[in-house]
């Protein structure tokens, strides 16, 4: 095992199949730069953001953040050097910015220069978040439970790192989370004044805040007096079967905190309180056990202590929200068709009558995320992009109006031809494309073509299967699973979007639990015939799937089921997949998830394990197929892909075992993401290229 783990360089490039490519490249998508988390100043006239350049030298991302008029114009960079700085957050009167870098809290002036340290805990801080009266900054920091001071945790690390033992014990489930070993530090909620001084931890106990299962983001929040704050905390024994996270709230001077949630078992995450101190609005699951439940928003009156939901009978998922500085309305996005549009909902909803839903479509055009309002309430400020085109910031009327015959108005324009960015500038649109299903159920799903595709021209077709398997393809950039990059270099990639997948109502999500290679196979093999129908020009005898995660599951499952008579994959690849299904469930961390997927662990129902995994069928491997997998996955833990390749090269099936000892679930290093590529894209040029 150990010559997996240093792989030369030299195989590489022996492996990798030369082909022409035009569009952008691996290596190209390492220079577009990622445009993120937009903060309106308070005065409405500017935004803060964060672009992240990737370092080559250094095998990293690093980001720096910006300051530009929200009229649009040329952006301003404030911070710099060798460490990333991020998160930042203006204070209340707009004088500062309060940013995290080198694993602490800091304030500089809006404007730049002068900078303050805030924070200096040992074990670091981050998500800043500024009390209303501008006097505090609440962030989180990872500290021994058992510790009431910071030199007492000082104290530990140094033992740690000094002991030449590194054994790690645990008395608790869940002591490791997808790259990260959890067994003695916790995850609490601090406050600092704002001019710096010691800070004082509001959440003691053996217990996150957040749970870092539950965690979306920044999940604490001020009230509008600057009393008291809003947290997570999940009250349940056993956290690794448990999706409950619950609301509670404290006095900024600490004490006992008041759980406003304990009535519900599902996740309760995002608090948020109105600017009038009347409402918390926060998103929830109703469903325990369930990490895929339809999330809603809820409203809890402070005063009299009632809850209800916002969204009833809005059969979308609540992916973030805004308040409307007036109070009336919540602003959100939920997925919709590989979408992300904007709705809106009355605060003072109380919907009485049966059916239907107050939730209103405002605009409904596009993939938008980051969700900000400007403080009139007039505009919405909001990062989106495309398969197309990477992210940058626009600005939208709130009402959904059209403005200049286009929703949005752009504010940067970070990778545009214009500022030598032409890595995009001819792609492809992605083209939707719709089928019937398992059971008759119409599927939807995207294609995307080459730069320079030619109907004329035969091309092989690669099939790629998302993970989740509650998740979706929708129509925005990424940097993992780009399918520009499969498409440029050579391929018609087809990407579906089958049973599980969010954005086509909860029912839609609902049927992959307990049916992994039911229905979501039959919605993927139908919609390849589909694809191969309507598209003459693609080669039938060079058609490839590859897939991560649930994505691997599929891609495995297709391996021995590969006997579809109206096609045949002539290659596949599996990244991070789910092999085993019981040895899965007993190596994986999160287990309320194999407990929800097939009912139960596999001595509780052994007969959904036996029918659902693919390591049954291994006796009918016959495709050629490629194994990634990275050492530090907790999700899907290394053996599952150790054990798939040992079966394929049993059977003396050609394969080939990429190793990432240095990466988990996802291969995010830029040099490992392109030997990654390069890998993938060598594959599949061998067994699908003339």
């Amino acid at each position: 095992m150990r010559s997996i783990k240093s792989l030369p360089i030299i195989i590489l490039l022996l492996f990798t199949y030369s082909f022409a490519q035009s569009g952008i490249t691996a290596d190209e998508l390492m220079k577009v730069r990622r445009v993120s988390d937009p903060q309106v100043s308070p005065d409405g006239k500017q935004i803060a953001f964060v672009i992240g350049d990737v370092k080559l030298t250094d095998n990293k991302v690093i980001s720096q953040i910006y300051v530009q008029a929200i009229e649009g114009g040329t952006p301003r960079q404030i911070t710099d050097g060798a460490k990333s700085s991020s998160s930042p957050r203006w204070s209340p009167d707009g004088s500062k910015i309060a940013f995290t870098t080198g694993g602490q809290i800091w304030t500089m002036n809006s404007g730049g220069g002068e900078r303050q340290q805030i924070t200096s805990i040992s074990t670091g801080a981050s998500g800043p978040v500024w009390s209303p009266d501008g006097k505090q900054i609440a962030f989180v920091s990872d500290v021994y439970p058992e510790c009431s001071t910071d030199d007492c945790n000082k104290a530990e690390d140094e033992k740690v790192e000094g002991n030449k033992v590194q054994a790690k014990a645990s008395e608790r489930l869940l002591f490791r989370h997808w790259v990260e070993w959890r067994d003695r530090k916790r995850t609490h909620l601090f406050i600092v004044e704002s001019s710096g001084g010691v800070a004082r931890d509001l959440t003691p106990g053996d217990f996150d805040s957040p749970p870092y299962a539950a965690s979306s983001s920044v999940d604490y929040a001020f009230s509008p007096d600057s009393k008291e704050i809003a947290f997570l905390k999940n009250p349940d024994k056993i956290e690794a079967i448990s999706t409950n996270s619950d609301l509670f709230i404290v006095s900024v001077e600490g004490g006992t905190a008041r759980n406003i949630t304990a009535t519900n078992r599902g996740y309760d995450v995002s608090p948020a309180y109105t600017s009038d101190g009347k409402y918390i609005i926060y998103r929830s699951q109703a469903t325990a056990g369930f990490e895929a439940d339809r999330w809603r928003i809820m409203r809890f009156e402070r005063a009299t202590g009632s809850t209800i939901e916002l969204t009833a009978g809005f059969d979308l998922q609540a992916e973030e929200f805004v308040i409307s500085p007036d109070n009336k309305r919540v602003y959100l996005t939920a997925l919709q068709r590989g979408q992300s549009p904007i709705f809106s909902v009355a605060v003072e909803s109380a919907r009485k009558t049966a059916g239907g839903s107050d939730v209103k479509t405002l605009i409904n055009d596009g993939y938008n995320a980051d969700l900000r309002i400007t403080p009139d309430g007039k505009s919405f400020i909001f990062s989106s992009s495309s398969f197309q085109s990477p992210a940058e910031i626009f600005r939208a009327n709130v009402d959904g109006t059209i403005k200049s015959g286009n929703f949005r108005t752009s504010v940067t324009s970070i990778n545009s031809v214009a500022h030598g960015r032409p890595f995009t500038k001819d792609l492809k649109k992605a083209e939707e494309v719709e089928w019937k299903g398992a059971l008759n159920r119409t599927i939807h799903g995207f294609i995307v073509k080459p730069a320079n595709y030619d109907a004329n021209k035969k091309y092989p077709l690669l099939v790629i299967i998302h993970g989740g398997p509650q998740s979706a393809f929708n129509d925005s950039w990424g940097y993992r699973w780009n399918p520009q990059i499969f498409a440029n270099a050579g391929y018609l990639v087809f990407l579906p979007n089958p049973r599980g997948s969010v954005g086509y109502g909860q029912k839609f999500v609902n049927e992959i639990s307990g049916d992994w290679g039911g229905k979501a196979y039959t919605d993927i093999m139908n919609g390849v015939a589909k694809v191969l129908d309507t598209n003459p020009n693609i080669d039938r005898n060079r058609i490839g799937a590859a897939g991560a995660s649930y994505g691997g599951y599929m891609v495995n499952w297709i391996l021995g089921h590969n006997t579809d008579p109206r096609f045949k994959f002539a290659a596949l690849h599996s990244h991070a997949g789910v092999y085993n299904l019981e040895s899965m469930s007993g190596a994986t961390e999160e287990l309320w998830f194999v407990d929800w997927e097939f009912k139960g662990m596999p001595w509780e129902n052994p007969v959904n394990y036996t029918r659902w995994s693919p390591h049954r069928f291994a006796k009918n491997f016959k495709t050629p197929t490629l194994v990634t997998h990275g050492e530090l996955d907790y999700r899907v833990p290394v053996g599952e892909g150790l054990q798939l390749f040992t079966a394929l090269q049993r059977q003396n099936i050609e394969s080939r075992f990429v190793y990432f000892p240095d990466e988990g679930h996802w291969i995010l290093k830029p040099q490992n993401s392109i030997y990654w590529y390069k890998e993938v894209l060598g594959w599949f040029g061998k067994h699908l290229k003339p």
